[in-house]
């Protein structure tokens, strides 16, 4: 490592306990930088469903809105809630599920902000093994909570499966595969590919004992699709946000530069049988 207490770099297997280990604590360590750095962004009760700004109020993934009162709704790696907020406020009974304590502390804040919301559970847990009864939800949402981050991202779909009743959609966000192949660079720099994006071998940050801090697991575009059928869904769409002219806005990797040019962002619309 160049510097003391900087994560090396690599691209190495990663299996699912360190993959688990490495974002609870990455999640608790960096929660508050991530929410001071894009909390505006996200606001308190807006359902976004990633950088380039389409959100669920025009989107409708979900449903009509004027359809979501009453209904159950599992937010599965939830951070500090502000889509589950969202689905309070319209009637929905939301549990909002994160693997991060610190993260979900974020949440209460926000809430104890707002007392006169609606309140919701918060529960902490691992997305792989979800502590709900089967058939438990009318619907369940991901805007990029745990797919990204998991070495066996069947199986979180086959527990939200489980959790689901029949005809329930489940719909989540996460990094558009393509972008594998580019570097994370918002700039000119991040429009010459790199890398194969057929190259599955997880993005890992370590420590000086080799240990992950950071974890990220590439699955191409069908890789996903596969996963989703596998699990038992049909699928009902595949969104690919286009950036809008007026988000001028950086976040990583993301920006208007490359937005305009390259998706970012895939959204899996599914429904159980």
């Amino acid at each position: 490592m160049n510097q003391e207490n900087e994560p090396e770099v690599t691209r190495r297997e990663a299996g699912r306990t360190e993959s688990v280990r490495a974002s609870r604590l990455w999640w608790d360590r960096n929660a508050d930088d991530y929410q001071r750095e894009h909390g505006d962004f996200l606001g308190d009760d807006r359902f976004v469903w990633g950088p380039e700004g389409l959100d669920e109020e025009r989107a409708r993934l979900l449903g009509p809105a004027e359809e979501l009162a009453g209904r159950s709704v599992l937010e599965v790696g939830s951070g500090a809630a502000q889509c589950s907020r969202w689905l309070a406020a319209r009637g929905a009974r939301p549990v909002a599920l994160d693997v991060s304590h610190r993260q979900l502390q974020h949440a209460l804040r926000i809430a104890q902000a707002s007392p006169d919301a609606p309140a919701f559970p918060l529960v902490q847990a691992d997305a792989g093994a979800l502590p709900f009864a089967d058939g438990s939800f009318d619907l369940a949402c991901s805007a990029y909570g745990a797919l990204p981050f998991v070495a066996d991202p069947l199986g979180v779909l086959r527990e939200v499966h489980r959790v689901l009743r029949p005809g329930g959609r489940w719909v989540f966000s996460v990094t558009h595969p393509i972008r594998w192949a580019f570097p994370d660079e918002p700039g000119v720099e991040g429009l010459t590919v790199h890398s194969s994006y057929f190259d599955r071998t997880p993005y890992v940050e370590q420590d000086e004992h080799g240990r992950a801090v950071y974890v990220e697991h590439h699955r191409t575009l069908g890789d996903r699709v596969r996963d989703v059928v596998a699990a038992g869904f049909r699928l009902v769409d595949l969104v690919e946000p286009e950036w809008p002219e007026g988000n001028r806005q950086v976040w990583g990797g993301w920006s208007p530069l490359r937005g305009r040019l390259i998706p970012g962002t895939a959204i899996f619309v599914c429904e159980r049988d």
